[in-house]
């Protein structure tokens, strides 16, 4: 989501609160509805989870007057009133809830961005993160562009601004055919609200209607779960390479870069994705299940009950104890009141602070032998405490079972994780990593195990149907702006596993 201000862009910038990967954005537009803001602020509460640090929206009201509202923090903290709804009045909105991949945690860098063009006003908001946008900056800054921010989602206002192309539909497209990585996009102009996705759709983006048919109110957003919340109806997921308009006529699109292999973000279907949504055509919490069933056949253990590591890991936790025949029991509670761990001063007090999020049920838990399920392992840190909390409730053995594949990789493509050095699987044998958290034994489900329960074969290494890079180092992405300096070439080997 952002350019670094690091010589190069870093996975991992951002203070973590725990151990999982942490999501990209959320983004939703609104066209052709009186409560566009009021719309858009119940998408973004609905992709609360895609993004905690910020949240924004920009309404356009009649006569191409734009309004805009954004604060950090929750969007209950920033639209929870209805003055703020009110001063962002008009028919269409875009909105956008942001979590820093890499760079600085700034009002500058909360979105949508907006600029005044000489064709008017323009918002945009956008989910992922651009390989090439060092590249890019640096050129633009050259002829003469002056970036307001870190964020590598500037570099499509600069490139909209430059181009040559007489429409604004096709100055967007102009700057799509530039910029390399994984984007989900949605703008607004005077004229229209357009939705783009990357050319192998790694990030998500989907398309819904408002009020019955033959009407003209549409919505675009990152998972179904924000049609949901707004009552529209399920149109269809925007497909890899495409552009959607919704203007005054409808809903058209155009496909600029041809017919291409999708490889959507397999890790929206094991963490990201909220369960309720429908991603690609599959639900996600079937989804889940599956995976926590294929991993009880994969690695089955003698045990006396299954727990899940809340709440990620309860749907894949429920799959694996059906399939097992184990019972499912909620063995650790999770405070849902809690915000960001507070600094924490001292080693002990470092130590107790995942109580502020999860604390056992020793009822469930004492005497018996437990199946702990989660949906990844990066440093290993919150899967260490979480093991020995179960230990000192009275557990007689603890199992990990982890519902993806060992995270050996870094993404690039929007989704925050740290160095390769700090991921655990990176460096670590399973049985290495068991010992490290302390877990009586441990295993992932397989890459194949995982395709599986999506419904595919096993794994094709020359076709993949997911962007699985974080598991498997495949990334279908060109990396450029870790190419041509030492630093950078050190860290592409280190990728590559050299």
């Amino acid at each position: 989501m952002a350019l670094s201000t690091h010589p190069w862009p870093l996975p991992g910038d951002p203070a973590w609160d725990d151990d999982h990967m942490k999501e990209e954005c959320g983004i939703v537009g609104i066209w052709g509805h009186a409560d566009a803001a009021a719309l858009a602020a119940l998408g973004l509460h609905a992709l609360q989870h895609r993004g905690q640090e910020a949240s924004g929206i920009v309404s356009l009201n009649g006569g191409g007057r734009f309004h805009a509202h954004k604060g950090r923090g929750l969007v209950g903290d920033n639209f929870g009133s209805a003055e703020v709804i009110r001063s962002l009045p008009g028919q269409a909105a875009v909105g956008h809830n942001r979590y820093a991949t890499t760079g600085e945690s700034t009002m500058r860098n909360v979105q949508p961005l907006y600029a005044e063009f000489e064709f008017g006003g323009l918002a945009v908001a956008h989910n992922g993160n651009l390989t090439n946008a060092m590249a890019l900056k640096r050129a633009l800054i050259r002829r003469g562009c002056l970036f307001q921010s870190t964020t590598d989602s500037e570099v499509f206002i600069h490139l909209i601004a430059i181009s040559l192309y007489s429409t604004v539909l096709d100055r967007l497209i102009d700057a799509l055919k530039q910029v390399q990585g994984a984007y989900s996009l949605i703008t607004l102009y005077e004229g229209a609200l357009i939705g783009a996705r990357d050319p192998l759709g790694v990030r998500p983006l989907v398309l819904g209607r408002l009020g019955p048919p033959g009407s003209n109110a549409w919505v675009m957003a990152s998972e179904t779960c924000a049609l949901d919340i707004v009552g529209a109806e399920f149109v269809r997921d925007v497909e890899p390479g495409e552009v959607v308009i919704a203007d005054s006529s409808g809903v058209r699109s155009v496909r600029p870069f041809g017919a291409h292999h999708g490889r959507f973000c397999i890790f929206e279907y094991v963490y990201f994705a909220r369960p309720d949504s429908i991603v690609e055509g599959t639900p996600v919490y079937d989804t889940r299940k599956r995976i926590g069933a294929e991993l009880a056949r994969e690695s089955h253990v003698a045990a006396d009950v299954v727990v899940p590591v809340p709440d990620s890991g309860v749907p894949s936790a429920m799959g694996y104890a059906a399939e097992a025949g184990i019972p499912f029991e909620l063995g650790i509670i999770r405070n849902h009141y809690v915000g960001r761990t507070f600094i924490e001063p001292t080693d002990q007090i470092r130590h107790l602070g995942v109580k502020l999020k999860h604390s056992a049920n020793r009822a469930v838990i004492e005497g018996r032998r437990v199946v702990l399920v989660d949906d990844s392992i990066v440093r290993g840190t919150t899967s260490k405490k979480i093991v020995e909390m179960v230990r000192q409730a009275g557990a007689a053995e603890v199992h990990m079972r982890i519902s993806c594949p060992p995270t050996t990789h870094s993404c690039f493509y929007g989704i925050d994780t740290p160095e390769r050095e700090k991921l655990l699987a990176a460096n670590h044998s399973v049985a290495e990593m068991a010992a490290i958290i302390g877990a009586d034994s441990l295993a992932f489900v397989s890459i194949d195990g995982l395709y599986r329960a999506l419904n595919r074969p096993a794994r094709d290494p020359a076709a993949p149907a997911f962007c699985d890079a974080c598991l498997t180092g495949d990334y279908a992405i060109p990396l450029t702006d870790l190419a041509g300096h030492p630093e950078r070439e050190r860290a592409l080997l280190a990728l590559n596993g050299a």
